[in-house]
């Protein structure tokens, strides 16, 4: 059985870390040799160099390198007697990626490498070493921004992960094994997958929609950046499937989309700034579908509103099924998840529903877990 592994690397210690929140070429040439005319088609499928898409990118990957120390028991073993000998403190390194977002030092990573950080080292791809302060992380999405005091540094701009498409060519580029500037390609194999991989104890709501790739990720890539042939970053590389702890074919990363909002709001108030419908849902499988009397599984099912909370306010009941959000498709509580995520309370959200076999809209104010639109602020690291 295959487990989901966080993508980084530890020596010394294996680190682990109701409001209105609710939210569950050239065509085919004629062959002249045989007389045969062919039919001449379009070529759909294209080889891409990525060189110059490595080269653009590579220099804004940067390795990360974290101390935390720890108390250890000290025991001593005395004519069979085991006697407490106190504690000894102790300092463990962990390693990952991070991506520069910024000319001015700016770097998301995984907010499972920064975590429980008592200091924090970022290596450049020229191999300058450089001390970096954590600005803010997220537990509710994986991710964190930190910072270092650089400027006219090269990064890479987000591209929208909403338009990614499976089978696009993508690279994946980190640190994996603590070896620098490993660039490895492959294409985006699937999209808005929940893996319930993020496991953070008080986080009222995790947001778990990844773009799933088979470029070869290890450990050590945690944080780094999945980009397309445009050399834009599109997904911060997160996790691999595997039994074994290595790379045996999928891998998985947080959209561009995600990443953009929740670095900009760590940026801006040191907090994330999460707005929610206020609905408790059900995916509509066949089985569901068939219970509603649908002739295909379609939507999401709203199975309880919170009351005077946004899809409350705005006439949702339960039973409603919820089509779209913000004009984009929702079929999974990934992807309904993955749409919200990306405003902020207050923000107005059309939202596109099914009642009674007729196709209804509506326009929600998202509200936050607290019920109101108040701005959320963290505490300076």
């Amino acid at each position: 059985m295959k487990k989901l592994i966080c993508i980084f690397t530890i020596c010394g210690l294996a680190l682990l870390s109701s409001g209105c929140n609710a939210q569950n070429d050239k065509p085919a040439a004629t062959t002249v040799a045989t007389a045969v005319r062919q039919e001449t088609r379009p070529v759909l499928l294209t080889q891409t160099d990525f060189t110059e898409v490595a080269s653009r990118t590579i220099d804004a990957v940067v390795h990360i390198k974290t101390e935390m120390t720890r108390l250890t028991p000290l025991y001593q073993t005395f004519f069979g007697m085991i006697i407490d000998r106190g504690v000894k403190r102790q300092t463990y390194n962990a390693f990952g990626s991070g991506v520069i977002i910024s000319e001015d030092g700016y770097i998301v990573t995984n907010n499972h490498v920064v975590q429980d950080a008592e200091r924090v080292f970022v290596t450049l791809n020229n191999k300058k070493v450089m001390p970096a302060r954590i600005v803010g992380i997220d537990p509710a999405t994986d991710l964190a921004v930190i910072k270092i005091e650089a400027t006219g540094l090269q990064s890479i701009p987000f591209g929208n992960s909403d338009s990614a498409r499976i089978g696009e060519p993508v690279l994946a580029i980190g640190n994996p094994f603590n070896l620098t500037s490993t660039v490895t390609a492959g294409i985006i194999s699937a999209k808005a997958r929940d893996m319930n991989i993020i496991n953070n104890p008080g986080v009222e709501s995790t947001i778990e929609s990844f773009i799933q790739t088979d470029a070869a990720v290890n450990s050590g890539n945690s944080g780094g950046a999945l980009v397309n042939g445009r050399a834009e970053l599109i997904g911060i590389n997160t996790a691999i499937a595997s039994g074994n702890g290595y790379y045996t074919g999928y891998s998985f990363a947080i959209p561009s989309n995600i990443a953009r909002k929740v670095s900009s709001d760590l940026r801006q108030y040191g907090a994330v700034q999460r707005g929610y419908l206020g609905v408790n849902v059900v995916e509509v499988t066949d089985d569901v579908a068939k219970q509603l009397g649908l002739e295909e599984p379609m939507g999401i099912y709203i199975a309880r509103v919170i009351p005077d909370c946004a899809a409350d306010r705005a006439g949702m009941r339960q039973g409603d099924i919820l089509l779209k959000v913000n004009n984009m498709d929702v079929n999974s509580y990934a992807s309904m998840m993955e749409e919200v995520a990306l405003f902020n309370p207050g923000d107005e959200v059309d939202v596109e529903f099914l009642r009674d076999g007729k196709t209804r809209t509506a326009r929600l104010k998202l509200l936050n877990s607290n019920g109101n639109t108040q701005i959320v602020r963290g505490g300076k690291k």
